[in-house]
């Protein structure tokens, strides 16, 4: 496994925590709460690139701006969006379509090889989703909205993470431009659209940590590795964060482990594993 390939697998670590630490911040806008936790990440990694002295490397071409801020703001925008009005455990599975986006998406987009294996793989994941969403299932009035929202940020960041191989020439350090201008973004969408709430303590601990880690350096991990690393991999490892992120959920008092979701968990799993393991 390459060193580029092994800092994207850090971002993975760290995105094992945005559900549980957005779930924590509940109460907040999911604008309100996408422009606090990128206005603190942005401003940390502004820090971290001004003293390396590399500012300049924030001036990139209109192209790299709207890769970076809109996939950055659409995945999240609509991923708090998905946890607040959707069950979390359940929202927070469906999210992780992404990584069976990717491994999709590699073949067409960037020419490589996928397998009988990737594809079992896939379809496994493919089938828990259906399952923890599908007939039988009881949910709350409104939940479905919650539920596009997750499809669709599975969606927003697969395309967004596939495509960052054509912007390996895009330095990591503009990241640092992009988090702060989907900051801006946010702000400007939750004026818009959304009353204002005044974080407590709880909510302030959750935005900072959020954008310190999920919201911050994963990020540029994750940049390193979509870019120089093996994206087919990092799709196929990525499937074990959604039984990470899910327990730390339940962990945190957010749902309850029904035979539904341990199953729809399993099977995500499993169909990671099973990909992960193909060769070529």
């Amino acid at each position: 496994m390459s060193t580029a390939t092994i800092a994207g697998s850090g971002a993975l670590v760290l995105w094992a925590f945005l559900a549980l630490l957005a779930r924590m911040a509940a109460g907040v806008p999911p604008l309100q709460l996408t422009a606090l936790g990128f206005a603190v990440g942005g401003a940390l990694a502004l820090a971290v690139v001004a003293a390396r002295g590399r500012l300049g490397l924030l001036r990139q071409g209109g192209v790299a701006w709207a890769h970076g801020v809109g996939g950055l703001f659409g995945y999240h925008a609509l991923y708090f969006a998905a946890l607040a009005f959707a069950p979390a455990v359940e929202a927070n599975l469906l999210n992780y379509l992404w990584p069976l986006l990717i491994v999709l998406l590699s073949a067409p987009i960037l020419g490589l090889h996928l397998g009988p294996q990737r594809l079992a793989g896939v379809g496994l994941g493919f089938a828990g989703c259906v399952l923890l969403v599908g007939a039988g299932a009881s949910f709350p009035a409104g939940a479905a909205f919650g539920f596009a929202c997750a499809v669709g940020c599975a969606v927003v960041w697969a395309v967004y993470s596939v495509t960052s191989k054509r912007m390996a020439a895009v330095p990591t350090e503009a990241l640092a431009g992009f988090c702060l201008a989907t900051a801006l973004l946010a702000g400007a969408a939750h004026l818009a659209f959304e009353t204002t709430v005044i974080p407590d303590i709880r909510q302030w601990t959750a935005v900072a940590l959020l954008g310190a880690g999920p919201l911050g350096a994963a990020f540029f991990l994750w940049d390193e590795g979509m870019k120089r690393g093996d994206p087919r991999l990092l799709g196929t490892l990525a499937y074990a964060v959604p039984v990470a992120s899910t327990l730390l959920l339940l962990a945190g008092g957010e749902g309850v482990l029904d035979w539904r979701t341990g199953a729809a968990a399993l099977l995500v799993v499993g169909g990671g594993i099973l990909a992960a393991t193909a060769r070529g």
